[in-house]
Order: C-alpha cells, then sequence, then structure tokens
C-alpha cells in the first residue's frame, strides 16, 4: 500500500513512518451507494485538508495525539461496481488489520463499513459494533441493492456480532418491526437523551473488541450541516463527545470510521469538525490505550510505545 502524498495533519515524516505510527487512515472516496445527496467521495480529501489547520494540542486531556504516529495511506481504487468497491474495501482493510495498526477509515459513504468490519472481524471473531448515527440503516436492502448506505448495519449484524446503535432519528415501519421482533439494542435520540443510563448498560455488554462506525448526521447541522441525508436534532458537539469519551473509556475499541461527510462548496466547517473528530478518536484512544497498559502519553511513536496491542 502506498502513502497519501498528503498526510492528515500534515505531520513531519518522523510521525507518519508505517513502521512506528500507531494509527493509519485509509481513505476510501465511494459514494456509489448513496440515496439522496451526493459529494461523500469528495470527503475524505476535504478531511485531509482540513486537517492541516487543527491545532497538535488537545486542551481538554491535555496531550498531543499525534506524537503516536499516523500514517494516511493513499486511497483505495473505486469502481461503480459496488461489488467491487466492496471487495477493495476489504482487501485494503485487512492489510492494515496484518500491519497491526488502529486503523481508521474515512469515507465515503457508510456502505463502505460492511466491508471494513468484515476486515477487521476476521482479526477479532469476537468482534461487536458501535453505530452513531441519525439512520437505523436495517433496511435489507434499498433501492434495488443490498449494499446500500442504507442497508449497512443489516449486513453487520447478519455476520452475528452484537451491535448497538446510538442516535437514530429516522427509520422505515419494516425497521421498527425488525427492532421489536429481534430485540436489538437501538436507542434513539430520544432515547439517549431521555436515559443515557439505559444506553450505557447496553453498552457495559460488549465486553470485546469494538468496531466504532460514526456517520456524521449523527450530529445537528448546527456541527456538521453538509451530509448527504441530513435529520434535525442531533447530537451538539460536546454531548457527543461525552458519549466518545465514555466508548473509549469503558470499551475496547479496536477500529472506527467517518463515513457520509458531504462537503459543498465554501463550507468549510463540517470538513474541519470532521478533522478533529477523527483527532478526538485518537486523543480518545491513546488515552485508554496508556491507560490499560500503565504507559505515559506519547513523545514520539517510538516502537517501544507501539509494541503492545490494544
Amino acid at each position: 500500500m502506498n502513502l497519501n502524498a498528503a498526510q492528515f495533519l500534515n505531520l513531519d515524516a518522523c510521525y507518519t513512518d508505517i513502521k512506528t505510527a500507531f494509527f493509519a487512515l485509509l481513505p476510501i472516496p465511494f459514494e456509489g451507494a448513496v440515496s439522496y445527496g451526493v459529494g461523500a467521495a469528495h470527503a475524505p480529501q476535504a478531511i485531509i485538508e482540513a486537517s492541516r489547520y487543527l491545532e497538535l494540542y488537545d486542551e481538554v486531556l491535555d496531550f498531543e495525539p499525534y506524537k503516536a504516529g499516523i500514517t494516511t495511506f493513499s486511497p483505495t481504487a473505486v469502481s461503480a461496481n459496488q461489488i467491487k468497491i466492496q471487495a477493495n474495501c476489504y482487501e485494503a482493510a485487512l492489510k492494515i488489520m496484518e500491519m497491526k495498526k488502529f486503523p481508521i477509515f474515512v469515507g465515503g459513504d457508510h456502505s463502505i463499513s460492511s466491508s471494513t468490519f468484515k476486515a477487521v472481524q476476521k482479526r477479532y471473531s469476537q468482534l461487536s459494533c458501535v453505530q452513531i448515527d441519525a439512520h437505523a440503516d436495517l433496511r435489507q436492502e434499498y433501492e434495488g441493492s443490498k449494499l446500500s448506505h442504507a442497508s449497512v448495519l443489516a449486513r453487520i449484524r447478519e455476520t452475528g456480532a452484537d451491535a448497538v446503535q446510538i442516535g437514530i432519528r429516522s427509520m422505515c415501519m419494516n425497521e421498527r418491526n425488525t427492532i421489536r421482533e429481534k430485540s436489538y439494542s437501538v436507542y434513539t435520540m430520544h432515547d439517549y437523551r431521555k436515559n443515557p443510563e439505559q444506553v450505557f448498560l447496553a453498552l457495559q455488554k460488549l465486553s470485546g473488541p469494538v468496531y466504532l462506525t460514526v456517520d456524521v448526521d449523527a450530529f445537528d447541522w448546527s456541527v456538521i450541516p453538509s451530509t448527504g441525508t441530513p435529520e434535525p436534532g442531533g447530537f451538539l458537539w460536546d454531548e457527543a463527545m461525552f458519549l466518545f469519551s465514555h466508548l473509549f473509556s469503558n470499551l475496547n475499541i479496536v477500529a472506527c470510521d467517518v463515513v457520509e461527510l458531504s462537503p459543498e462548496p465554501g463550507e468549510k466547517n463540517s470538513p474541519f469538525a470532521a478533522a478533529k473528530l477523527i483527532y478526538k478518536f485518537m486523543a480518545f484512544k491513546i488515552k485508554a490505550y496508556c491507560h490499560q497498559f500503565s504507559l505515559p502519553l506519547p513523545q514520539h511513536p517510538d516502537t517501544e510505545f507501539n509494541s503492545k496491542e490494544g
């Protein structure tokens, strides 16, 4: 796999060396399975460009997460053929897992997550999923495709993986019936705000490795307005950071993705917020990792820091 000419955060080469980097970003510029707004194919590039303007110091957690090392790979090859792009995503994700890096997959539309999840699952057989999203994504197929972004959690759940879905505020009647018939752990935005402890209790049952998938439409329009299938009433920034901090502190998150940004010309807030979200995930992961192994916070991506597996 080749390195991207534009690296996330525009870091010096010593912090992007694949041999020592803790994190590996894989851009997946695919939007062949969207159903409403378009533009998700441009999201990875827009996020990487916006990341150049992030401050590297995390003022909340009081350290610089980039010092763990971050490698950004070249984008996966895309195709109009959904089966082919899923295969490309799977193979690229599998190579990152073989490198024993913490992968962050940057979409693209949400359909990519079914293949990247399966690649991570090949290494972690007991892998479960936490979805943060405005939509349930549990349709067996949508607009004639089983690989639609509206079907991604149906594809993930049919692997036998457990899942907790949070922030949902849009679903069809068939999805509602499936949730009730199968007793899925699906929590609407209303559920979460009314009784977050109920959600945290469900998360406690995910005792093994966890894949975190985040559709940016989970956020309120005031935070990220540019997304393909927007819904009002989503997470505010600090509200979401509280949840993500809880997830990384209490679960063994081993991979994540950020999908469904659809950058619009002249609208810089959304790519910047998505880039900061990814950097926050890195901060939360490193903090949890260092606590788990009683390690000091990283000062440089050396082999000693990266020798253990999360």
